[in-house]
């Protein structure tokens, strides 16, 4: 790699487009995130005072990701009506309103449920964070944009790494109220520091919804399932994993979880600069082999260094992938990114809440992990399959060979959503 050029690409991208909006879109994404998942975090607490079954641990811990997969679409929608800025402050408003709910009412596992259902509401802020985030970037940085934004997955980090010690000390219900804080700070810089990004053509409501019949956002639904929903699903069931497969106690177990999903994290930042370099679709290419072989080598449950080594891998490959699929998105959808972004994040979120409830029940009916871990391998494989057929219809419209960005005057069809908005022969 030479460094001379990725310095000098660094310091174009900085001045390519709004770096003050971007860095608030992380901020507010990563706290978003943070508390998406804080009943994971907060499993082994929630777990043993209410004697959940390995069943009931999957659903409380999928709760939040089926319910903040279900709001991002409609929110991504409002955000293209109302603007992405504001459709933030909301929905950060409404996120505190949450927490203090489940620090000072909730006290039954039914509540925790009910809980979960509302902390959803921090889930929907993936579409909104990406789009407001690289909304003044060119198409030639778009993939480190939207790698950088959608790096705030790394709050699961703040949820695994502090969640647990405050827990331990104060109660678990008090770690909610807690994430509160720094959910109001990120709302003030955001307030501060963001701007909306130049308006786009504005479309009626019609317009938008076409992005749910799309063949090509349906592909990077399946492939963003894997990715993201691999990524959410079991960062989210890690600390569960870490704690009752090896018997490790709660605040060791977070850190377990701590370190693997990291690993994920900085993965998106470099799969979306890859992803500019090489080309998207040369870039998810590996990232199938590795998720695959990662879930086949897990399902055999190694010792907890060993299991432990395998995740860092599988979480590099999800991350990276994160980031290449936004690399492509707002190539193939440049005058509706926040909507497609909310769709595709909608759709990969629920597939995440398909891996807490497979290994839930793995465990419980079979007294081991493995299944759920073969269970993914093959959905990994099956997504795989359909992007192998589907991408070769986009080489030449607007992508090349390796899923880069055309110049403009080689684009020989812009879509949007579904029909086209332009020929150029």
């Amino acid at each position: 790699m030479n460094f001379d050029n990725v310095k000098s690409r660094l310091a174009k991208f900085a001045k390519a487009g709004h770096l003050p909006t971007l860095l608030s879109a992380f901020l507010y994404f990563d706290v978003c995130f943070a508390v998406w998942v804080l009943n994971g975090a907060m499993a082994p607490f929630i777990s043993e005072q209410f004697h959940l079954t390995p069943a009931q641990k999957g659903l409380m811990v999928s709760i939040p990701i089926m319910s903040g997969a279900l709001m991002r679409f409609p929110l991504g929608v409002l955000a293209e009506i109302i603007g992405r800025k504001s459709a933030a402050i909301m929905e950060m408003s409404l996120t505190s309103l949450a927490l203090i709910y489940g620090w000072l009412f909730v006290s039954t596992y039914h509540e925790v449920l009910v809980m979960g259902v509302l902390l959803g509401i921090a889930g929907a802020s993936f579409g909104v964070a990406l789009s407001l985030g690289s909304g003044s970037y060119p198409p030639e940085y778009k993939g480190l944009a939207m790698g950088i934004s959608g790096a705030g997955n790394s709050g699961t980090v703040l949820a695994t790494l502090f969640g647990p010690p405050l827990a331990q000390r104060y109660g678990w219900n008090a770690v909610y109220g807690l994430a509160v804080i720094p959910m109001l700070a990120a709302l003030l810089i955001l307030l501060i520091f963001a701007k909306e990004p130049p308006t786009q053509d504005k479309k009626s409501l019609n317009d938008y919804l076409r992005v749910l019949i799309d063949k090509d956002s349906w592909t990077f639904n399946l492939i963003y399932v894997v990715t993201f929903g691999g990524f959410i699903g079991l960062a989210n069931f890690m600390p569960t994993f870490f704690h009752d497969q090896f018997g490790v106690s709660k605040i060791k177990a977070g850190q377990f979880a701590t370190l693997v999903v990291l690993m994920g994290s900085v993965a998106r930042i470099l799969g979306g600069y890859f992803a500019d370099s090489v080309g998207g679709i040369k870039a998810l290419r590996p990232v199938f082999f590795i998720v695959l072989a990662g879930s086949i080598a897990c399902a055999f449950l190694p010792g907890i260094y060993g299991c432990t080594a395998i995740l860092l891998i599988i979480f590099a490959g999800l991350g990276a992938g994160n980031g290449s699929v936004f690399q492509l998105v707002p190539l193939r959808f440049p005058l509706a990114t926040a909507v497609a972004s909310s769709l595709i994040g909608e759709i990969g979120a629920l597939g995440g809440a398909f891996i807490p409830n497979a290994m839930g029940i793995s465990k419980q009916a079979t007294g081991s992990f493995a299944l759920g871990f073969l269970s993914f391998g093959i959905l990994t494989l099956f997504a795989f399959a359909v992007f192998q057929m589907r991408q070769k219809h986009w080489v030449e419209d607007w992508i090349d060979a390796d899923g880069k960005a055309l110049p403009m005057e080689e684009v020989r069809v812009l879509m949007f959503p579904v029909i086209p908005v332009m020929e150029m022969y």
